[in-house]
This record gives C-alpha cells, structure tokens and sequence, in this order.
C-alpha cells in the first residue's frame, strides 16, 4: 500500500495530434501504470454494438456528458485510479480533457494531480492527424474537432492550467527525452 504523501498522477494533456498518447505509450512502456481517459467512451462505443469511428465517439462522449455531468470520464476513471494507487506510487493518465473532470480529480483522487500539456502549432498537429494511420482526419475535420474539443468539452481549462509544458515540434524522440528527464525530475517511478 502506497502512502497518500507519495501518491502523483501525471495527467497530459493537450489538443488532438500534439502527442499525449505517444507520451502516455512510451511512459506505459517504461513501467507507468497509464489510463486512457478516451478508453472509457471506446467501450461505451462498443457496448453499444456501434463501429468504433470519430463520429460514434463523438456522440457518445456527448451524451455522457450530458447525462451525467462535463466530468463523467473522471468520475468513472477515479476507481480505477485509486486501484493503480494500491500498488503504485506514480500513474499516467491519457487525455484528461475537461475543466470539471481536472477539478474532479484535484478534489477526489486523493494524490498529487501533475498536469504536463504537450503542445504543438496547429499546422504540425493536422499534419500528424492526416498521416496517422488509426483514424485520420483531413485539414476540416481536425479544425472542426478542436472547435469542438474547445467549445464543448472544455478542454482548454487544463491545457491553460497546466504544471508544465513540452513543446512537440520536432522529431518523437526529442519530445521522448524531454518527457523522460521532467518525468525522472520529478521522482517519479514505476
């Protein structure tokens, strides 16, 4: 069991295609125990019996907002949080995304909330977008989702609050070792 001195999740954050999710693999790589916020709708997807596409998840990330309140993913994320907290000291958490569920979190997790934003210019992040290879969006559909992200979900709050930044507009592993080195300066570990 873990002390509650020594309880921290690292929460990144940041606008589609700047590289949480590639700062959450490589940190789940490293040992981090990493809980994918957007996961949460992706099962919802799947429960549904619906295919698994950027519209299907925008409904459903909606509705749940809608019916349960802007920090449903944090509410439905914290028993398994606290579960990663009875073995670990540190955990990752992918894509916090909403102002409420950051407050959630901050005032219920019972550990240190550290937020890093990885950010990166909007003609970087569409370029990324375009080229991956798991849902890609065209130069409209990823303007139209940070409108979105911006406008519905509340998702600047966390970006705008956040401990730390990493800027990611270079090569993956520049981002990789900056990730690494704040990380390791934290005393955080696996």
């Amino acid at each position: 069991m873990t002390t509650r001195e020594a309880r921290r999740a690292i929460a990144l954050v940041g606008m589609p295609g700047s590289g949480k999710t590639l700062c959450a693999q490589h940190l789940k790589q490293r040992g981090f125990f990493e809980f994918r916020f957007g996961g949460i709708v992706v099962d919802e997807v799947v429960r549904r019996g619906l295919p698994i596409n950027p519209e299907n998840e925008r409904v459903v990330r909606e509705e749940l907002r809608r019916n349960e309140g802007m920090d449903v993913m944090a509410k439905r994320a914290l028993p398994h949080l606290r579960a990663a907290f009875t073995e670990r000291n540190c955990i990752v958490i992918d894509g916090l995304y909403s102002f409420s569920e950051y407050k959630t979190l901050i005032n219920q997790l019972d550990a240190e909330l550290i937020v890093i934003a990885i950010v990166s210019p909007r003609r970087v992040r569409y370029e990324r977008l375009a080229r991956r290879a798991e849902r890609p969006l065209t130069w409209e559909e990823a303007e139209a989702r940070d409108f979105q992200e911006i406008e519905m979900l509340e998702k600047g709050g966390p970006i705008a609050l956040a401990d730390y930044t990493l800027v990611n507009d270079r090569d993956p592993d520049s981002l990789l070792q900056a990730l690494d080195a704040l990380v390791d300066s934290l005393g955080c570990k696996p």
